[in-house]
Order: C-alpha cells, then sequence, then structure tokens
C-alpha cells in the first residue's frame, strides 16, 4: 500500500497527527518550529505558539488540549486563545513535550524528551481529571503512545531502545504492573515512532527513517505497512468522515539534502478502520 500526499506543506519535524472527532478535521504539528497546523477543505490553517508544542485531545467542540514544552494548555480553535492547565517540566530548560495521546478513560498521556536528544532526560505522565502523575523515567525518546480498543492496554516506547511495550492498565487507566516487550525491532533496524491502533486492535507504527508504517497484530505479529513519500514518517493517525483514512506526518530535521515529499503528510486507505479519538476529562 501506498500513500498520497494531504498537504504539501513542508514540516521540519511534523508529528502529533490528530483527528477531532465531532469537527471531522485533522490536526498536526511542526514540533520545532512551534506550529498548529490543519485544514478545512482547501483552506490551510496554521497557528504559530512560543514555544515547541506536539500533542494534542479534545476536551469539547471547540477546545483542545495541547502539550508543550512547558504546559498543558487549553486551545480556543476558533479564537486562537490559549491557557496553561497545568506545569509540565516548566523549569526544565533541557527537556520538550514529545507524543501524547488521550486515553480511553478519559486520561491524557504525554512524554518528553531532551531538546537535543539527551540520554534518559525524559519522561512519561498522565493528566487525570486535573492532576499531572509521572508514570516512567530515564526515557530518551519518547513515543507510540496508544491503547487498546478495551481501554486495559496502552503501548509505548523509547525509540532509541527500539523496542514497542505493552503496558496492562487498572479499571481507571493506571499502569497494573511492569510493561512487557509487544515487538522488538533491534534485529530490523526499524526506529519505531508514533503509533496508533486500529478497530481491531492492531498497532500501526510510522517507522522513522525508513518511509513506511507498519501494521503489527495485537500478538506482535507484523501483518502488512503503508509506504510514505517522506522518509522520516513520525506518527500515523485515524481519520476522515467513515476513519478509514491513515494519516502519516513526516519530518525534514537533520537531512541535508530533503527530497520532494520529504517533511509533507500523507493519507492512504488501509483497508482498516481506526477509532475514534478520546474525550479529555476534566472532572
Amino acid at each position: 500500500m501506498s500513500a498520497t500526499v494531504f498537504d504539501n506543506r513542508v514540516c521540519t519535524l511534523g508529528e502529533g497527527p490528530f483527528w477531532h472527532p465531532t469537527r471531522k478535521q485533522l490536526f498536526w504539528f511542526d514540533i520545532v518550529n512551534h506550529r498548529l497546523l490543519s485544514r478545512l477543505g482547501n483552506r490551510a490553517l496554521d497557528w504559530r505558539f512560543d514555544e515547541p508544542v506536539s500533542a494534542a485531545g479534545w476536551i469539547d467542540h471547540d477546545t483542545l488540549l495541547i502539550a508543550s514544552a512547558s504546559a498543558l494548555l487549553r486551545f480556543d480553535i476558533d479564537t486562537g486563545d490559549r491557557e496553561d492547565i497545568v506545569a509540565l517540566e516548566a523549569r526544565n530548560r533541557v527537556t520538550r513535550s514529545n507524543d501524547g495521546r488521550a486515553d480511553p478513560h478519559g486520561g491524557f498521556w504525554i512524554g518528553t524528551m531532551g531538546h537535543a536528544f539527551e540520554p534518559g532526560a525524559g519522561s512519561i505522565y498522565r493528566y487525570y481529571r486535573g492532576q499531572l502523575e509521572k508514570l516512567y523515567d530515564g526515557v530518551t525518546v519518547s513515543n507510540s503512545i496508544c491503547f487498546a480498543p478495551d481501554g486495559r492496554t496502552a503501548y509505548w516506547t523509547d525509540t532509541t531502545t527500539r523496542r514497542i511495550l505493552r503496558q496492562d492498565l487498572d479499571g481507571q487507566g493506571w499502569p497494573d504492573g511492569a510493561p512487557d516487550v509487544f515487538v522488538d525491532l533491534t534485529e530490523q533496524g526499524y526506529n519505531p515512532d508514533g503509533a496508533v491502533v486500529d478497530s481491531e486492535g492492531a498497532v500501526w507504527s510510522a517507522h522513522w527513517n525508513a518511509g513506511m508504517v507498519a501494521r503489527y497484530l495485537p500478538d506482535g505479529r507484523f501483518d502488512r505497512m503503508a509506504e510514505v513519500g517522506g522518509r522520516l514518517a513520525s506518527c500515523p493517525e485515524f481519520g476522515g468522515t467513515d476513519l478509514s483514512v491513515l494519516y502519516v506526518t513526516t519530518a525534514t530535521m537533520g537531512m541535508r539534502n530533503p527530497k520532494p515529499g520529504d517533511g509533507q503528510t500523507y493519507e492512504a486507505r488501509v483497508g482498516v478502520t481506526g477509532l475514534p479519538q478520546y474525550r479529555v476529562e476534566f472532572s
């Protein structure tokens, strides 16, 4: 399967694609350029921030929860107004936010990492009903945060380990016990970046520097892949009116000579539908 270009704006670090289930609209980020992007038909939308922004969840039809380098903030889509909700490593100048996603229980998981990929500088947190709690630390590149349809399993990775981990969750969505290995890509040499779970419980993982998104069944077996025109595939997301379109962000970060297609955002029909994004609960 191969993808076509959805949006030809080139991102240095395209990330965090997010399909708003009530607006039927895709949002995504260019992290290092402090941008939130979207489209409405042929109209390209672009919001600028004072620091890196990387991931989003939805609060209501008009409002997003956005992770920035120093906070989780409330963002009004129509006015562009923003308000900090809770600090996120605000005193740590080494780190910024990276991959994140809302969970089926109304929480929001968000990972951090060093601006210069400092080893072990990052962590993964969960924001739940007004409180932010650290779940894991010593993470270099936090990624692949996504959740099984039953709400009892989370996935995440430190990309530098080339292993996607599987974490059991309790009835409120908190980690229950230690994670185990879901997929080990060391032998293949793939770098798992962002990921999303489809309606059949399979995990679609963007493989950085491989120009593709790979599908892994719930038992960890490889199933199929979708190729994208950008070599640095960073994160997938299901969207479209029936959630049958797989969107994929890519990047040009670190490339000396980016090729046409690098850094653009793609779409593909992959023969399976996704799950709607979960709403972030505040009470």
